[in-house]
């Protein structure tokens, strides 16, 4: 669980994103929750330069999903980062287990199969207060985390 402010950065220390073209995935699953990442994802873009244009969005229906997607959009579109946006709840199933192993390690194989960053915007919390909480409310807003992220790492694969 965070215990800073995941939306506190540093931004004369982020790489300006005006020529860079990010892809967002985002689950439709916890919707109230993955809609405040992505709002905070698209905030810190625009904050740090980067062109509405310049930002694709696709919508997928669970996190489950995001893995495809973000296969999809990097084969489908010439971009510099993903950003993968979603929200799995532990419940009274192993579901929450599998699905949320399952996203992690597409993810990471996504980042290994092709050459552009994928970044992991995927809260993963045991009640829905601590997804609240980490989308906008006490401890910031991950997607904005994860957009600085983002930034930096099409710079480090564009250098």
């Amino acid at each position: 669980m965070a215990t800073t402010n995941l939306s506190s950065y540093n931004k004369s220390a982020i790489p300006n994103a005006k020529n860079f073209r990010f892809g967002i995935v985002v689950s439709e699953w916890n919707k109230d929750i993955t809609d405040n990442l992505y709002q905070g994802a698209i905030q810190a873009l625009l904050e740090n330069g980067a062109l509405i244009e310049n930002i694709d969005t696709i919508f997928v229906p669970g996190s489950y999903e995001l893995i495809y997607g973000c296969k999809h959009i990097i084969k489908s579109r010439k971009l510099d980062a993903v950003i993968a946006i979603g929200n799995v709840i532990q419940g009274e199933t192993k579901h929450f287990d599998y699905v949320c192993q399952a996203v992690t390690q597409g993810i990471k194989d996504i980042n290994l199969q092709y050459d552009i960053p994928t970044i992991f915007c995927v809260l993963t919390d045991d009640i829905k207060q601590q997804s609240i909480e980490r989308s906008g409310g006490k401890h910031g807003n991950k997607g904005i985390e994860c957009a600085i992220a983002a930034i930096k790492m099409a710079d480090l694969n564009n250098q």
